[in-house]
């Protein structure tokens, strides 16, 4: 593991998006394209397909959207500069997420949270910012073989999804592995992490990719 994961690993307490995404890529795990911008400068000088999104990207800001700390769908320079102005006026201590916006696939969600029972659990459901409002989510102990992770997506209501429904075409397969994935950095770090949530995770025909990630360490 590089050292400066190891050294985020060392936080207690919630992590910035970008430090999230860092620990995922180093796992391999697909992510958006992203720049950490804190200045004008900074902004003016991304190298990203418009459009992009702009985030709020603090240790302190777990939920982003409540705060009216993310715009979607930004076309051009111009606008992403005049987005920024008004963010930094708002959250001017903290630093931004710019995202190359991709394109909407079957939304899914990952998570691991530590159980007062069992423990460490790790959690999936399709439908996005719906799963947990339908409750349609199922979980396991951690850590998983490729055998729970099929079943896992058995048990969901939605699942139809990803079985191609309304010619929607879906890689179940990258999505095990994912789902498998993230049971390892479970097992790996299972004394640290508190929490970890993966909303939404976009699965496409071919591939899949994480839009957004927190993660939240103990001490």
């Amino acid at each position: 593991m590089k050292k400066e994961i190891q050294k985020l690993l060392q936080v207690n307490g919630a992590l910035a998006e970008d430090e999230v995404k860092s620990i995922l890529r180093s796992y391999d795990i697909q992510i958006t394209r992203y720049e950490v911008v804190e200045t004008k400068k900074d902004v003016e000088e991304i190298n990203l397909r418009f459009p992009v999104a702009l985030k709020v990207c603090s240790r302190s800001i777990l939920h982003k959207t409540d705060v009216g700390g993310v715009k979607l769908n930004i076309q051009d320079m111009d606008e992403l500069i005049e987005v920024f102005s008004l963010f930094k006026k708002k959250f001017p201590n903290e630093r931004f997420i710019v995202d190359q916006m991709v394109d909407k696939g079957v939304e899914a969600i990952i998570g691991l949270v530590q159980d007062p029972t069992f423990g460490l659990t790790i959690m999936t459901g399709v439908g996005g910012i719906y799963t947990e409002l339908y409750q349609d989510v199922s979980f396991r102990v951690v850590p998983i073989v490729e055998y729970d992770a099929y079943e896992m997506i058995e048990e969901l209501k939605g699942k139809k999804l990803l079985d191609g429904f309304r010619n929607i075409k879906t890689d179940t397969e990258q999505f095990i592995k994912l789902i498998l994935q993230i049971s390892e950095i479970g097992s790996e770090l299972i004394d640290r992490i508190d929490q970890m949530d993966l909303n939404p995770v976009f699965i496409y025909e071919k591939r899949y990719c994480v839009v957004d990630a927190k993660m939240i360490l103990n001490e």
